[in-house]
């Protein structure tokens, strides 16, 4: 009986065009990834496999503000502790160019493939992972209208992001004694809210994220900052449609999620053993069909994110003038 199914591929045995396009593949991943690029991750392994991973945190000691007995020992205090735990699970997605399309198209339809493929993974586990950091617990509303709103569904049109918003959450992160991530703070800003935002702040408060780093030490996304937070802008930051009608109930205002976090707000949890690694794996799956005319390549990523500490983490719900505010 004749053998109709090729080998797993591997870099090894790849064509060179395949190698090309799987390092295409990875390049269009990586500006995708917004939110888990802050998250601290701790792995599974060969030597030690699972599907969940415990995220331990000490609780700080009290201050010791009393002078010791010249002739007397210390008393120890307990250390406490609490756990997150992260469970993985498996995701992924896949195409196949067909022998027909690839000899009749106009364009190279491998390297488009590629392309597609690596967007859509970054894509996918940075929705994964923004869908859990936007559910934290900690959150004001925006206070930029007549009427300071009580609820996402009594925020009105005007009510729009201001400073003094940022400036209350930065004030809660730093009397929660929650650490800055590389000596700042960091924000998810949708571009709808970002342009209220930006119109609104201080003369000469905001700066452009080229006046104050090279390219080399941006973050993704990173568009400026002020008051100690860098502004990540993306069009993935919470959006919550048709949320209000200003009176407690759901309506025809878009209300918008910016986060604020600091260190420690995100876990996430990877496998090292096995297939996967610690980013999406590009897999450029066995050709099976006799004719050998369908060539698969797709992604997959077995990780988990869980919020690792809800004080590390704020939400300023509001409004915006791009939005879809028909009242």
């Amino acid at each position: 009986m004749a053998d109709y199914y090729a080998a797993e591929t591997g870099t090894a045995n790849l064509t060179t065009d395949q190698v090309a396009f799987e390092k295409l593949a990875y390049f269009a991943l990586r500006p995708e990834m917004y939110y888990d690029q802050f998250a601290d991750v701790q792995a599974t392994n060969a030597t030690n496999p699972g599907a969940s991973i415990k995220f331990t945190v000490f609780a700080d000691l009290a201050a010791a503000t009393t002078e010791l007995g010249e002739a007397e020992d210390v008393t120890p205090v307990a250390m406490s502790d609490s756990q997150v735990t992260v469970t993985l699970r498996e995701y992924g997605n896949a195409t196949v160019t067909t022998a027909k399309l690839r000899a009749s198209s106009f364009i190279p339809v491998d390297p488009v493939a590629a392309q597609a493929v690596g967007y859509n993974a970054g894509l996918s586990i940075d929705t994964i992972c923004r869908s859990v950091v936007q559910a934290g617990d900690n959150v004001i509303y925006a206070t930029g209208g007549a009427t300071d709103p009580s609820s996402r569904t009594t925020i009105n049109t005007d009510d729009v992001l201001h400073i003094n918003d940022v400036r209350k959450v930065v004030a809660q992160l730093r009397k929660a004694n929650v650490p800055t991530i590389g000596g700042s703070y960091v924000g998810f800003i949708h571009p709808d809210v970002s342009y209220d935002f930006r119109s609104n702040v201080d003369a000469g408060g905001w700066r452009d994220s080229y006046k104050y780093t090279q390219p080399a030490g941006l973050y993704n996304g990173e568009i400026g900052m002020i008051d100690n937070v860098r502004f990540i802008e993306s069009s993935r930051a919470p959006l919550f449609e048709n949320a209000s009608d200003n009176s407690g109930s759901a309506g025809n205002i878009d209300v918008y999620g910016t986060l604020v976090m600091g260190r420690q707000a995100l876990a996430k949890g990877v496998s090292l053993g096995g297939e996967y690694g610690a980013q999406p794996t590009i897999v450029y799956g066995t050709v099976t069909d006799i004719l050998k005319r369908f060539r698969p390549v797709g992604w997959k990523h077995f990780v988990g994110y869980s919020v690792f500490r809800q004080e590390a983490l704020r939400r300023i719900e509001s409004a915006s003038s791009l939005g879809a505010n028909a009242s």
